[in-house]
């Protein structure tokens, strides 16, 4: 380990994440033992504070062990890794682009909540509101094992705020999720397959990154996967980064080939719209988002559109690894 710290560095990471599996499991064991000898205490004594304070303990005693197992869950060769977040507007002009800011928001928010860092590697505002592309980095312990369920079509029905007649309108946007890869993953990738542009980065971003091509645009011919980056002033680093996030996106579409072997090799060239959504998100005439995948909903579209995924993350990621919803997966 001495000689090789990086793959000593791997292997820490290794160790703690099933150290922390195994606590997880071991922490819930001894309470819940100590917890049915409370309950038999109050039942001998007849105290019901106390037998309150049981249930309650049991309570929460449950849904950590549901997340040990969702956890659990979260085993496959790349789930572990930080992972990139690249959310595309659909046809439909500015209500495409505002639904594409509002799901980046939302995932952004999702992010926070669950101590994830993040950071925009690549922005194009539209040219009256919203985003018609975004890309971000989230880094933390399983980001990608998380996130990678939400890969698709994302459909909005809403009172246009856009439209003066106040009609309603349907919107699409695109979500593809991919897993940042370390360098003990090789990827090879001839430098003939691809084109490589360069732009001046857009938004704020100081006088340097407005007015000189720092931006980097890769396209990779053989797949037709383009990737962006303009996070950073300096051309020589977003040219770095777009390569990373380049062999990522190769790594994942092999990924996607071995685990769905039916589906076909590149959703990103799908058609955003009907066809190939996961998620509805209706505000009106009702209030409701629901999975299409899974069957998951609730009416609560505002706390939905604030960040709480983990019950649709949840059910899909049982119905993908564990071959069908956890009990419970979707509650919340």
């Amino acid at each position: 380990m001495w000689n090789d710290p990086v793959n000593a560095q791997s292997l820490m990471r290794e160790r703690n994440r099933l150290e922390a599996a195994i606590s997880a499991v071991s922490g819930v064991e001894t309470e819940l033992a100590d917890a049915l000898e409370l309950a038999e205490l109050a039942e001998v004594e007849g105290d019901s504070a106390l037998a309150d304070e049981v249930a309650e303990a049991l309570k929460g005693l449950k849904e950590r062990a549901a997340r040990a197992e969702l956890e659990a869950l979260l085993s496959g060769e790349a789930d572990g890794n930080d992972s990139y977040l690249e959310i595309n507007a659909g046809a439909g002009g500015t209500e495409a682009q505002d639904w594409a800011q509002m799901l980046a928001r939302m995932y952004l928010r999702w992010a926070n909540a669950r101590g994830f860092k993040t950071e925009i590697i690549e922005e194009h505002p539209g040219e009256e509101a919203g985003l018609k592309s975004i890309t971000v980095l989230v880094k933390g312990e399983n980001a990608y094992g998380w996130l990678k369920t939400e890969s698709g079509v994302h459909r909005l029905v809403r009172i246009s705020p856009y439209d003066s007649n106040a009609r309603r309108h349907t919107s699409f946007a695109s979500v593809w999720v991919y897993p940042v890869i370390d360098d003990s993953i090789k990827i090879e990738i001839l430098d003939k397959d691809v084109r490589t542009d360069t732009y001046r980065a857009s938004g704020a971003g100081g006088q340097h990154v407005n007015k000189t091509d720092s931006a980097i645009r890769l396209t990779h011919m053989p797949t037709g996967i383009v990737v962006q980056c303009q996070a950073d002033r300096s051309q020589h680093k977003n040219r770095a980064q777009a390569w990373d996030m380049l062999r990522a996106r190769l790594y994942e579409m092999e990924l996607q080939k071995r685990e769905e072997a039916a589906q076909a090799e590149a959703d990103s060239k799908t058609e955003i719209g009907w066809g190939r959504q996961i998620r509805s998100y209706v505000l009106q005439p009702y209030q409701m988002v629901k999975d299409l995948r899974t069957g998951v909903e609730t009416s609560d579209t505002q706390g939905v559109l604030d960040g709480a995924l983990d019950p649709f993350m949840a059910a899909a990621l049982a119905a993908k690894v564990g071959g069908g919803e956890m009990e419970n997966a979707g509650e919340g």
